[in-house]
């Protein structure tokens, strides 16, 4: 694996030149999706400013021009006529200013009137690397690209550490006012999210407090992404907490997980209904983000980025990671978050396959689950063995996903056998592959599990027990990949 230097890591980006090899060169590989949201070159990582504004689409996403690397974040912008197409529309944000020299971190948007609005977290570092960020705003210009504001919002409090980042702004109609939900960590090293008011979007934000959440005044390290929305009458909050490790899931320190209860405005409590919850049970989905301004009060759009923080995958050998997962309509059945695949992918299949045991490189696959305990195989070599296992336990109600038997084997030490635990026996299995992705719906969303998986050429196979009934459709591009800087 490459070792950059920061200076490598946090270089400026002048001319889309700079880049134009890169991109050429990863036009070539065999992992390039062909219906998610992926980098244009480098690396990709959470999804920001996720909105519909006068009848478009928009979404950034955390972007690393250079390769797969961490380092100088600009937004990368995409837009879409209806969450299945999207479009390259260029650099969204980069950092250019004082507020935002070492980079243009997460953040959201919303539509108000005729401007589309952005919120992101302006990371400033001194020359001893002292790190201070700053919430900022920017409003999209009549180019497409965001303008930003020559002043930030507000900055910093000194009574929390330097984790303070990824505003998510929201309106509440009955207090007339807008709030801010930042991501944060306590002096103490503890998770939370403090919270900032105003009458007005722009200007006069002033600190409103800390958000409490009883029982959660110890969960994790650091709340990345806090996101809070109002289903059907109840609000659900959402949020990735770090630096913890939670019962099933491995070593791995980054999650992301729910809670579905009543916000109070007045007291600035969030009181739960029940335990929390994890949005995906799958290796590799993290940051999620809820669309702002959809106007339906019973479902909300959420997108998140298939990957973690501190987590290394293959493509890094090509100097290119990530992608985005396929949007989600969120809805509230049963106390629990039921997240489904948008009706609109079905326009996206071809004709449908006779099943034969080959798996295209993207396509969509349905499985109804016979009674009984049940296995899966997917990327399998052509006499069945190895994979991608979908062990299903019926006596326990779990699925058992195992990508130890993948010829190309990448985060071991994380983890590589996670549980997705379901509530009611396992009926239906909807599973979208495309190249290195996998993202797994089952009983209709009940539960979901998101991976990536980088099968070689010997691996296009699948394996499933005699008898079950099986539906296989390839899925045709969706995704422009156009060199739009």
């Amino acid at each position: 694996m490459r070792e950059w230097t920061r200076d490598e890591r946090y270089r400026v980006l002048k001319s889309p030149e700079e880049i134009r090899e890169l991109y050429d060169r990863i036009q070539a590989s065999a992992y390039r999706q062909r219906y998610h949201v992926q980098p244009v070159t480098g690396l990709s990582s959470d999804p920001n400013g996720f909105a519909l504004h006068r009848g478009t689409w928009h979404l950034c996403y955390q972007w690393c021009p250079w390769g797969a690397v961490h380092g100088l974040k600009y937004w990368y912008h995409v837009t879409s006529p209806d969450l299945v197409h999207w479009e390259n529309a260029g650099i969204g944000l980069k950092p250019d200013c004082f507020y935002d020299n070492r980079g243009t971190h997460s953040g959201s948007a919303i539509s108000h009137g005729d401007e589309l609005v952005f919120f992101y977290t302006g990371n400033h570092r001194d020359e001893d690397w002292t790190r201070t960020p700053y919430t900022c705003a920017a409003v999209l210009g009549p180019d497409n690209r965001p303008v930003k504001l020559p002043e930030p919002l507000f900055g910093p409090r000194d009574d929390h550490s330097e984790h303070q980042r990824d505003p998510k702004v929201v309106w509440n109609e009955a207090k007339r006012k807008y709030y801010i939900f930042i991501g944060a960590q306590t002096l103490d090293l503890r998770g939370c999210v403090l919270i900032y008011e105003s009458e007005e979007l722009l200007r006069g934000w002033r600190f409103a407090g800390e958000l409490k959440v009883p029982g959660y005044e110890s969960f994790g390290g650091m709340w990345e992404c806090p996101y809070i929305v109002n289903i059907s009458g109840k609000d659900v909050l959402i949020f990735s907490p770090q630096y913890t490790k939670l019962p099933g899931r491995a070593e791995s320190t980054n999650h992301n997980v729910y809670l579905i209860g009543r916000m109070d405005y007045d007291t600035l409590t969030f009181i739960p209904e029940g335990p929390y919850r994890h949005l995906d049970y799958g290796f590799d989905f993290y940051a999620a983000q809820g669309a702002a301004s959809i106007g339906d009060p019973d479902k909300a759009i959420l997108i998140a980025w298939i990957g973690l923080p501190d987590n290394h995958y293959p493509t890094e050998e090509e100097d290119w990671e990530g992608s985005l997962s396929l949007p989600r309509e969120l809805r509230i059945v049963d106390g629990k978050l039921r997240q489904t695949p948008l009706a609109a992918l079905e326009g996206l299949r071809g004709a449908e396959l006779v099943p034969d045991g080959t798996l295209p490189a993207a396509c969509e696959l349905d499985v109804a689950a016979p009674d009984g305990d049940f296995e899966l195989a997917l990327f399998t070599k052509a006499d069945g063995a190895g994979g991608l296992r979908l062990k299903y336990d019926s006596a326990r109600k779990v699925c058992t996903v195992d990508r130890t038997g993948l010829d190309r084997r990448f985060n071991e030490k994380v983890g590589e056998v996670l549980d997705m635990p379901l509530e009611a026996p396992l009926r239906a299995l909807r599973i979208f592959i495309d190249r290195c992705s996998v993202e797994i719906f089952a009983n209709d969303g009940e539960a979901t599990f998101t991976t990536h998986a980088y099968p070689t050429e010997r691996e296009f196979h699948y394996a499933a027990p005699e008898g079950v009934k099986l539906r296989l459709w390839p899925m045709n591009a969706s995704v422009t990949d156009k060199f739009v800087i």
